[in-house]
C-alpha cells in the first residue's frame, strides 16, 4: 500500500496539474479581453451641422466619449489630461458622458465624471439618450475624436493602448503630433487607432 506521504503528494501534483492550466486559461482569457478593441466609430468626415454642441472655429475641437460606469475609461481620461498638458492652447475639449433616459444623477456623475471635471481646459457634458455619441456615430467608451478649425475630421480612435492600459500609445501620440504641427504617424487623414472601452450602446 501507498504511504500516506505518497498519496499526499499524489493529491497535491493532481491538484497543480488542474490548477495551473485553469489558471493559465483565465490569463489567456483575460488577455484577448484587454487586447480586443470596441466597436469602431463611423464619424462624419465633417463636422455635423445639427449637433448639441459647437465646433471651436480657430481651435481644433477634441470629443471624447464615456460611459460613466466603465473602469477602463479612467486610463483615457489620464492620457487625455497628457495630450491637454502638451498643447494647452491648441484645442478645445468636451467630454460626453452617456446618460440613459430616466437614470439617476448619481450614476451618471461617478468618479469618472469628477475625473474629467478636474483635468484643465475640458468641458463635461450629459449626454442625455446618447444623442450626441448618435450623430458622431460613436459606440465605444474611449473614442475620440479630433475635428480641426476647418471642421475636417483628422483623428477617430481610441488613446490607450488597451483595456484599462495607460502609457505611451499610438492614438495618443498622433493627436499631439497634429495639433503640434509635427509630422502625423500616417499621411491619411483621419488617423485611426482602436479603442478599448465599455459599449455605450448595450442597452439600445
Amino acid at each position: 500500500m501507498f504511504s500516506k506521504t505518497v498519496r499526499k503528494h499524489a493529491v497535491v501534483a493532481i491538484a497543480l496539474a488542474v490548477w495551473i492550466p485553469s489558471v493559465a486559461y483565465g490569463f489567456s482569457v483575460l488577455w484577448r479581453y484587454s487586447m480586443t478593441p470596441g466597436h469602431p466609430a463611423s464619424p462624419p468626415s465633417k463636422w455635423p451641422s445639427q449637433v448639441a454642441i459647437t465646433r471651436h472655429p480657430t481651435q481644433a475641437t477634441l470629443l471624447m466619449f464615456a460611459h460613466p460606469q466603465c473602469g477602463c475609461s479612467k486610463a483615457s481620461l489620464g492620457e487625455l489630461e497628457i495630450i491637454m498638458a502638451r498643447a494647452p492652447e491648441k484645442i478645445r475639449v468636451n467630454v460626453m458622458f452617456y446618460a440613459p433616459q430616466g437614470e439617476a444623477a448619481s450614476w451618471v456623475k461617478s468618479d469618472l465624471w469628477e475625473t474629467a471635471e478636474k483635468i484643465p481646459g475640458v468641458t463635461v457634458i450629459q449626454d442625455t439618450g446618447n444623442n450626441i455619441a448618435r450623430s458622431f456615430g460613436v459606440f465605444t467608451s474611449g473614442q475620440t475624436l479630433v475635428y480641426e478649425a476647418s471642421g475636417r475630421l483628422i483623428f477617430n480612435g481610441g488613446i490607450t493602448e488597451s483595456r484599462g492600459h495607460s502609457g505611451d500609445n499610438y492614438g495618443r501620440d498622433a493627436i499631439i503630433a497634429l495639433l503640434n504641427g509635427y509630422p502625423a504617424p500616417s499621411t491619411t487623414l483621419p488617423v485611426t487607432s482602436p479603442v478599448f472601452g465599455c459599449s455605450l450602446r448595450s442597452e439600445e
